[in-house]
């Protein structure tokens, strides 16, 4: 299963690579993709979206669902 998120508040390779981390610590993903320059985050895997939104929100970015 695919899960893309909007990820607001990156500004440069560091965040990217903290969101990455936070949502590979997240149980039942399997591989993540973050694109800084759109803001996206593609997470492959069976976890649970909440959990995937807090990670996120816990290292201090903005995280949703995307539409």
């Amino acid at each position: 299963m695919n899960t893309e998120l909007n990820i607001s508040g990156m500004t440069c390779g560091h965040c990217q690579t903290a969101v990455t981390k936070a949502l590979q610590s997240v149980p039942g993903v399997q591989n993540v993709q973050v694109d800084l320059k759109t803001g996206k985050a593609t997470v492959e895997g069976q976890a649970d979206i909440p959990a995937l939104l807090a990670a996120v929100t816990e290292e201090g970015y903005g995280a949703q669902v995307r539409q």
